[in-house]
């Protein structure tokens, strides 16, 4: 009998836990305050493609956005959170039904602002874990120190699909189109923010004020791996709900089950100043730090192992 999965993977076990003690110390040291929200949740933000867990007549959260926005809104400015979220059925060499999150958000703030937080968090992580700012993974030399790229998303689909943008959304194939042939070339060898992103596909994002088809939302890539998604925060009650309605018939549309509207939440959002968001995936981000082909590769245990 062979040795245990875990202990083969030790290293990278013990790489995690750094790699969370670092990510704390850069916000405490930014004088971000750590909170906690509930997991288990009477509504989940509807949005058309992701899917809740069921518990009873509630649903573990698939993020904790909804309850700390709440928290912005009641007056907390910095605030951060690493976390268990869940998506029903999601599973892949990049995907869990449980993963482990960071989100952080800022009053005052917006997406560009969070790209620039963002690309300081894993600067200095790989500062505390690698001692210089680069990362190599499978066999590619990632460049941290250097200026990160920004591209907007039109013009990823103009240099890399096979058609543009808005075809891509009028043949409802932009998904397929984005990971198919655009995200592997992105993040090498500097990472890559994408950003303005089509408005559909930002349901809790603001609009550009002077292009209200464009969503102030952005993902950050680097080495063809989908790091995070943030955005400029919504604080407009009425337009919320509209959108949550249109996921909701989106969600009916395609046999998914239609959550319960997250009332309490739409109610704090008249409270909620300027603000931007990101969510961070550390079971990925521990992939790039590790080397690791797969995120069974960084995690104590798969959900086939329990």
């Amino acid at each position: 009998m062979g040795q245990p999965r875990q202990a083969a993977i030790r290293l990278n076990l013990e790489l995690r836990a750094r790699i969370i003690q670092a990510i704390r110390s850069f916000f405490v040291d930014r004088e971000y305050l750590e909170v906690e929200t509930p997991i288990r949740i009477p509504a989940p933000a509807p949005e058309a493609h992701v899917n809740a867990v069921i518990t009873g007549n509630w649903f573990l959260q698939t993020s904790p956005e909804l309850c700390m926005k709440q928290l912005l809104a009641a007056g907390f400015s910095r605030i951060f959170q690493i976390c268990k979220c869940f998506r029903h059925k999601e599973r892949g060499t990049k995907h869990l039904p449980e993963l482990t999150m960071l989100e952080w958000y800022r009053t005052g703030g917006n997406y560009k602002d969070l790209m620039d937080e963002c690309e300081a968090l894993i600067r200095s992580i790989a500062g505390l874990i690698n001692g210089n700012d680069k990362i190599s993974y499978r066999g590619r030399e990632i460049q941290l120190g250097t200026p990160w790229t920004r591209m907007p998303v039109a013009a990823a689909f103009h240099q890399y699909g096979s058609m543009a943008m808005e075809k891509a959304l009028e043949k409802n194939c932009f998904d397929e189109v984005m990971a198919n042939e655009i995200e592997p070339n992105l993040g090498s060898p500097t990472p890559l923010f994408l950003y303005d992103y089509p408005a559909p596909c930002g349901a809790l994002a603001r609009l550009k004020p002077r292009n209200g088809s464009l969503a102030e939302r952005f993902e950050l890539y680097i080495a063809g791996i989908e790091l995070c998604n943030g955005f400029s925060e919504l604080t407009d009650p009425a337009e919320q709900q509209a959108r949550f309605e249109k996921e909701q018939l989106l969600r009916k549309s395609f046999g998914h089950p239609v959550y319960p509207m997250p009332e309490k939440f739409l109610k704090c959002l008249k409270d909620l100043p300027e603000a931007g968001g990101n969510a961070l995936g550390i079971d990925r981000l521990t992939m790039l730090f590790c080397d690791a082909p797969e995120i069974d590769d960084v995690v104590t245990f798969t959900p086939e192992e329990l």
